[in-house]
């Protein structure tokens, strides 16, 4: 038996279009897919879920999206669905039928949304690997106890416990955060302490809570604190012995009192908010968002798309400022990308076809090299065909 030897020009096709294929692989090119019931953008991955009436995971997800909006549906568990997704960054699972967080969320994650749900309490496990996670919102839930583990969370800025059953402060607070909000809960107390460690501090929201007096220096660590809200809540002003403390430093602080205990006034502190344009109402941060039923009853579906409709406007995506100085470089990019692959996608095609016409020779070769060049020629062409397949996947990538 006689070995079947291939030309070089065959040889190096074939393992050009080996070493393409294993790249790709490699790479995790993938086709761009759109769930039917969402709307998609960015290459596919910014996806739109929301107030579809899903009761599931939609299928159909590509595995490296980094937003995943799945806002206003009939959510009530996802299992661990959610753990592979290793490229999320944003993940807005607010007003659905959630008892608990979904376990194993992807430790990508940088914001997580959950607010309207039924949410009692938030354990160690369901926060303790979240180590780039930066907003986490969970309003208007049932919580009544949340536990934190030290030394996690540690990129944690902005924690909304807005309109939940909390009676006590939450101890353990990762330290790193600069928003906390804990207004329209049952507060009472705050421990001695809790607040030690939030060293960074700027803004404190606890009014429409029920408060009636502080123990002394409970702010004292708060050393960069801006704004704090202590309106709309049952000051015992009659007990001067408890009163004086905190009204002293409501009084002295550098940081801006929105709702002066005993109402004193409407605004308090050394460092008073003015600015062009800013005009300070009670109703601020006495009132409710719109969207928010505080008998939890549930709206009509016309009421529904009445009061979320800003609130879907403003996407989660936009809304925290973490997209924000990154959308522009983002879309340059994907427009780059497309504008290279389909540059690339011409010039292989019109290259390619260059240099597999060759001039006819007038001596007539063996019958064996003819069917070389030929077999050879049938793989030029589903080389090129394979390439233009892997571009368009690139570019649409």
């Amino acid at each position: 038996m006689r070995a079947v030897t291939m030309p070089a020009s065959c040889s190096a096709s074939l393992l050009c279009l080996l070493l393409l294929l294993l790249c790709g692989l490699q790479g995790g090119w993938v086709l761009s897919i759109c769930p039917s019931a969402c709307s998609c953008s960015g290459g596919h991955r910014v996806v739109d879920c929301s107030s579809r009436g899903l009761t599931k995971l939609p299928p159909g997800l590509q595995h490296n999206i980094r937003f995943l909006n799945l806002s206003f549906n009939s959510l009530q568990g996802l299992d661990s669905q959610l753990s592979h997704y290793a490229h999320l960054r944003t993940l807005d699972l607010s007003y659905n039928r959630l008892e608990t967080l979904p376990p194993a969320l992807p430790r990508s994650l940088w914001d997580i949304r959950a607010a309207g749900n039924l949410l009692r309490s938030l354990d160690k496990n369901d926060t303790a690997y979240h180590w780039n996670l930066k907003v986490l919102d969970l309003s208007n839930n049932e919580l009544e106890r949340i536990v934190f583990i030290n030394n996690t969370l540690l990129s944690l800025q902005t924690l909304n416990l807005s309109h939940n059953r909390f009676w006590t402060v939450p101890t353990n607070m990762p330290h790193n955060l600069e928003n906390v909000d804990l207004s329209h809960n049952y507060l009472v107390q705050i421990l001695p302490g809790s607040l030690d460690r939030l060293s960074r501090l700027t803004r404190f929201y606890l009014h429409a809570n029920r408060f009636s007096w502080l123990p002394e220096g409970v702010f004292k660590k708060l050393v960069v604190l801006e704004v704090i809200t202590l309106g709309d809540n049952p000051w015992a002003c009659e007990e001067e012995d408890k009163m004086t403390e905190i009204l002293r430093w409501a009084e002295q602080t550098r940081a801006t009192v929105l709702g002066c205990p005993c109402y004193t006034r409407p605004i308090c502190g050394q460092t008073q908010l003015t600015g062009t344009g800013w005009e300070w109402h009670s109703a601020l941060f006495t009132e409710p968002p719109l969207w928010v039923n505080s008998r939890r009853e549930t709206l009509s579906p016309a009421r529904t798309a009445e009061v979320t409709s800003n609130y879907q406007v403003k996407s989660a995506l936009f809304e925290t400022g973490i997209y924000s100085d990154r959308r522009g470089i983002n879309d340059s990019d994907d427009q780059a990308m497309l504008t290279w692959a389909s540059s690339t996608s011409s010039e292989s095609f019109s290259t390619r076809t260059s240099t597999t016409a060759r001039p006819k020779s007038s001596t007539k070769k063996p019958t064996v090299a003819n069917s070389r060049n030929k077999s050879c020629g049938r793989l030029d062409e589903t080389l090129n065909l394979t390439i233009a397949v892997l571009v368009a996947a690139l570019a649409s990538f």
